[in-house]
Order: C-alpha cells, then structure tokens, then sequence
C-alpha cells in the first residue's frame, strides 16, 4: 500500500511543474523575459533552484482602462541556494507594468519596495508604498511611505 502512494506521488510531481511552466507561458513575453533573468540569477548562485510562489505576478487593472495590468513581486520568487538573492534591507524588487493605449505593455515601476497597498478604489488605483527610509531622507530603519496614482507614465522614487 506504502509503495502504490509513494508511486502515486512521484507520478503526480512531474504534472506539477508542467502546471507551472503553462501557467508562465500564459503572461506576456516582457514578465517571462523577467523571471528568465530571476531563474539564471538563481541557476549562477550555486547552481539554485528557482520557483516561483503563489502572488508572484499579479494581474489587475490599475489603470482604470479596464485592460490588464501587472505586478511582478520578486518577494514571492524563491531561489534554493541564495534566500535573499531578490531582498534586501530596502525591500524585494517590485515591477509593476501597465497596458498602454496602444495595447502594449510599459513598465511603469521598478524598484525595491518593502510592502505595497493598493487603493479598493474605482477607475486608477493609487498604491502607497513603504519604502527604505533613505527615499525620505531618513535613515534606512525608519518608515518611508509614498503615494502614487497609476497611470502609463513612468515614475520612480529618489533617494534623498
């Protein structure tokens, strides 16, 4: 009996990465080329293991054009052989793209960001991030909150 669930087990692994694999072949070609680069980072850090978690890329309107948007939070990609390989003391790397007029997607945001609300909002959605305490002239311990509404222009946050 042990060795027909042990089987059953094994049998069912392999249909699991290829669940995963399917579902990253259904984002957009600029996300994919993003968690390419997260894998070979991982693969060059003791040859790791690179997986990606649940939340790890976000699809949502947050524009209020009633097109997909993204956000790629590399707080959810997991390397096995380096933990903090996408964090640090100034947050993970968050990538958040939008659906531009055109069709096309833009990435709008990049950056490392320790934790981020999105307004429940109507239309464009603001989101408020909490940042490295440097971004408002503080040491890195302390909080740094920024507002901003998203929209298909570009923005970043400045060290002061």
């Amino acid at each position: 009996m042990r060795f027909a669930a042990v089987a059953l087990l094994l049998a069912l692994l392999p249909l699991s990465e290829t669940a995963s694999a399917q579902s990253e072949m259904s984002y957009p070609s600029v996300i994919r080329e993003d968690l390419e680069q997260a894998r070979k980072e991982c693969a060059d850090a003791d040859d790791g293991k690179f997986t990606l978690e649940p939340g790890a890329v976000r699809k949502l309107d947050l524009t209020g054009n009633k097109r997909a948007d993204y956000i790629v939070n590399f707080d959810e990609f997991k390397c096995s052989t380096f933990e903090s390989i996408f964090c640090g003391t100034g947050g993970c790397q968050l990538v958040i793209y939008v659906t531009a007029k055109d069709g096309g997607l833009r990435r709008v945001f990049s950056g490392r960001v320790r934790a981020y609300w999105i307004s429940k909002a109507a239309g464009p959605k603001t989101i408020t991030f909490d940042l490295h305490g440097g971004f408002c002239g503080k040491a890195g311990a302390y909080a740094c909150r920024k507002k901003k509404l998203i929209t298909e222009k570009p923005f970043e946050f400045r060290d002061r």
